[in-house]
């Protein structure tokens, strides 16, 4: 679908997923699986055709006595079971909603695989940022190296501070290898849902937006949360009580019908017709049917309370969610507006300094350090935020 290098947005790359990642494709073919039950639900029981002799007798010879007592002849039966219709009707909804429940199923992988995909898109967006930083920095460091070695000559600069910067230098190419490894690890996993080979490579896109869920209000009702997780849930419960029904049916009486005909050896041809019905209210066979509805009625409290929990659970980790988008966008404006225009600051006035021969290497490898540390901080907070709006959207299903 996308050529190497390209640079793909996270929506390009979602949709790849969902169309191409096996474990999403494979509901495709459960729900027509289940519609293919639902064509042959009010399906008969297939005719039943009997052949053989009928009152011959064992002892061959007596065939020959033409009497009326002679009775010998093939019979031949056509049997046909005409079950209730109304349980045919049963048996067609509760396959239905079947395949409701699969829907409900495809749809919850598919947000599943969404929060996978954005998770290791946002690794690889913000891993690229840092490394970007890393690279401006390594450049930057080693301009000061160079210049205060040639200022050593002249005592302008010492050589504990130069060998400090040095080592520097040397973690930060430490720092750009654990990067690459990042961006390789997130490569080979978005490859992997893309379902294609895992060293294609491409490009991202790296702009960063993000969205105002934290302006949202919190969920205080459970019936306002309705993920596809929840609604497989809530037609499971529907589903089990079509079930219910359905064995609840088998109460009621089927019907047959049987024809014979009997092809008489000396005496006329004959026939009979006769009618059947089943009687399944006996107590030997109520039982059956009874205890599976009473089992079902059990089942159905139970994955009742299963729903309740799981709506509880979500309206908790929503408000967190909420709760975490809201601070962690108040961190991040204080990074922009105060946190690093300050260490910046500082960071200038020495460097100024050092340029001047007023200040010292030492003293300029500090104020640098630590302002690459809190921009380093600014992106890793950067991502703990987008992971948070990836939880928001997980947990209510939003695209």
């Amino acid at each position: 679908m996308f050529g190497q290098n390209i640079q793909l947005t996270l929506a390009q790359i979602t949709d790849s997923v969902e169309k191409k990642y096996p474990e999403i494709i494979k509901y495709e073919t459960k729900i027509q699986s289940v519609q293919a039950k639902v064509e042959g639900a009010k399906a008969w029981m297939p005719p039943t055709i009997s052949v053989g002799p009928d009152q011959v007798f064992y002892n061959p010879s007596l065939l020959q006595d033409k009497s009326d007592m002679n009775r010998a002849g093939i019979t031949l039966s056509l049997e046909q079971m005409i079950p209730n219709n109304s349980k045919l009707n049963a048996k067609k909804n509760y396959l239905q909603s079947l395949a409701t429940i699969q829907q409900n199923n495809a749809a919850w992988i598919k947000n599943t695989f969404r929060y996978y995909t954005k998770y290791l898109f946002y690794q690889r967006l913000v891993a690229e940022k840092l490394l970007l930083l890393i690279q401006e920095n390594r450049e930057l460091l080693t301009m000061l190296v160079n210049t205060s070695e040639a200022k050593y000559p002249y005592n302008q600069s010492d050589l504990n501070s130069i060998f400090k910067a040095k080592e520097k230098l040397e973690e930060l190419k430490n720092m750009e290898a654990m990067l690459l490894a990042t961006i390789a690890e997130s490569n080979i996993g978005l490859n992997t849902l893309m379902n294609r080979d895992i060293n294609t490579n491409f490009n991202i896109d790296t702009t960063i937006t993000f969205k105002n869920y934290e302006l949202k209000s919190n969920y205080t009702d459970t019936s306002t949360v309705k993920r596809s997780d929840i609604l497989s849930m809530q037609n499971s419960i529907q589903s089990m009580k079509l079930n219910k029904e359905l064995m609840y049916s088998q109460r009621k009486p089927d019907f047959g019908m049987r024809f014979n005909h009997f092809q008489m050896l000396g005496m006329p041809n004959q026939y009979a017709i006769m009618g059947m019905i089943s009687i399944p209210i006996v107590p030997w066979s109520s039982k059956m049917y009874k205890s599976e509805v009473k089992s079902m009625g059990f089942e159905i409290e139970s994955m009742t309370k299963e729903k309740e929990g799981m709506q509880l659970m979500a309206l908790r980790m929503i408000n967190e969610k909420l709760t975490m988008l809201k601070y962690g966008k108040i961190q991040l404006t204080n990074f922009q507006s105060g946190i690093i225009p300050m260490y910046n600051k500082n960071f200038e006035a020495n460097l100024l300094a050092y340029k001047q021969n007023t200040g010292n290497l030492f003293v300029l490898l500090d104020s640098w350090e630590m302002l690459l540390m809190k921009r380093m901080e600014y992106y890793n907070k950067t991502l703990e935020v987008l992971k948070t709006e990836a939880d928001y959207e997980y947990e209510t299903e939003t695209k």
